[in-house]
């Protein structure tokens, strides 16, 4: 992702939390983080298009990333890298 890419995502989100249509990223962290026990949290990225936040967390050498839809809070998918 280009840093503009990222920089209008922020934008999109920022615009979206504001209009009360995204949860906050500290919301979503609190429903997610906690249901990944044994599971270090290390960071998220999100689609500004889809409204999408994906946390990243590592267990016993293994990356997982769980999608969150940020208008709903609800997790999507988790996946293993």
């Amino acid at each position: 992702m280009s840093a503009d890419q990222h920089r209008d995502d922020q934008y999109r989100a920022f615009e979206q939390r504001r209009d009360g249509h995204l949860l906050p990223l500290r919301e979503i962290e609190n429903r997610v983080v906690p249901t990944m026990r044994d599971a270090e949290y290390i960071g998220f990225d999100f689609d500004g298009g889809s409204g999408v936040y994906t946390l990243k967390f590592l267990r016993n050498g293994t990356v997982i990333w769980v999608a969150v839809d940020g208008h709903s809070g609800q997790v999507l998918g988790r996946t293993r890298g």
